[in-house]
């Protein structure tokens, strides 16, 4: 072998070693869609989508994000979902309005080898390629728990009448599972469930006209209320208070939306689920970058067969919400503290 054979070979063997650097350094490219189930929830535009664009932009500069929301409309969604395979989405983040309807994209975009991040509400059926979401079987415990232990704590006999229950959407899994931790938290508390009801699309109005209907059939009998978000909260107390009952009685919610946190200020509602969707919306940006580089995304858990990243939140009551979303910036006192509500806060310390 010649000199020059040999510098040419040595040649060649260093610029295949330095495109195999850079393409390991290369940064992943790509679409990527995330798409929403539902806009009566504030969450999804407020915190949500603008979370995960954020951290895509952050990770991944040259990818495209499509967002969509559904509206509460399965077949609505199923057309984004076909839309977003047609315009080259390589990794779709879905959180589905009908949680056994979306089975069948997660099969479709799989056949097509599109991954599936379940966002928030997962796909029992069918495992997707990663779940991530806070803990909501652990949500409907805790607010639930937390209500019992104020009742008690307020000398409210468990023989004087009981609790009602407005679940969230009956097509909703993380529904069904806030639901089995309500069960759970009110579990050999002595409190009886009165009534319950599972609130279609979450929507406010339906959980309101719902729990006028229980008022009237119980009356003071009523002594609180578990409603497994925020919007049915607030629709549970427009019920009570159009029908004149002062006190409202203690109601749970979750989500910590401006509204429901304003109805702890103003001592209406009882407390609330801090879960920043901002969290949940990064850790989804990330699994969905993984997926881009062809990386394997890590398991911390399994849920429904599906590797899994579950975040516990934190209940909120009027005693911490100073400390857990004024002084954690999740929210600020200009935003809470509005008209009605500056004179709740200045009681909580919030200013």
């Amino acid at each position: 072998m010649t000199k020059t054979t040999t510098k040419l070979i040595g040649a060649t063997a260093l610029t295949m070693s330095l495109i195999g650097a850079n393409a390991a350094f290369a940064a992943p490219s790509g679409t990527v869609a995330f798409l929403m189930p539902d806009e009566a929830s504030t969450r999804y535009e407020q915190h949500d989508y603008p979370g995960f664009k954020a951290e895509m932009e952050k990770l991944c500069a040259s990818c495209k994000v499509l967002y969509q929301n559904a509206n509460a409309q399965a077949s609505l969604q199923q057309q984004q979902f076909n839309s977003v395979i047609a315009q080259g989405a390589k990794v779709i983040v879905l959180d589905p309005v009908d949680s056994t309807a979306a089975a069948s994209l997660v099969h479709l975009a799989q056949s097509q080898g599109i991954k599936v991040i379940a966002y928030d509400r997962p796909v029992p059926s069918t495992p997707a390629d990663y779940y991530v979401s806070f803990d909501n079987e652990g949500i409907g415990k805790a607010i639930a728990q937390s209500l019992v232990e104020h009742l008690k704590a307020e000398g409210v006999p468990t023989d004087k009448g009981g609790l009602l229950e407005v679940n969230g959407s009956p097509t909703d899994a993380a529904a069904g599972l806030i639901k089995k931790g309500i069960h759970e938290g009110l579990a050999g508390s002595g409190y009886k469930t009165l009534s319950e009801f599972d609130t279609p699309d979450w929507a406010p109005p339906k959980a309101q006209e719902w729990v006028s209907g229980q008022i009237t059939r119980f009356g003071d009998k009523i002594v609180g209320v578990v409603a497994a978000n925020d919007g049915t909260a607030g629709g549970t107390i427009a019920a009570f208070k159009a029908a004149g009952v002062n006190p409202v009685p203690p109601v749970t919610g979750n989500d910590a939306t401006i509204a429901g946190l304003q109805l702890i200020i103003a001592g209406d509602q009882y407390n609330t689920i801090s879960k920043p969707s901002e969290i949940v919306a990064a850790a989804a940006a990330k699994i969905a970058v993984d997926f881009l580089d062809g990386k394997k995304p890590e398991a911390k858990t399994s849920l429904y067969n599906t590797p899994s990243q579950l975040f516990v939140p934190a209940v909120v009551t009027a005693k911490n919400l100073k400390a857990e979303i004024i002084d954690k910036k999740i929210e600020t006192a200009a935003q809470l503290c509005t008209g009605r509500y500056a004179e709740g806060c200045k009681k909580l310390g919030i200013e």
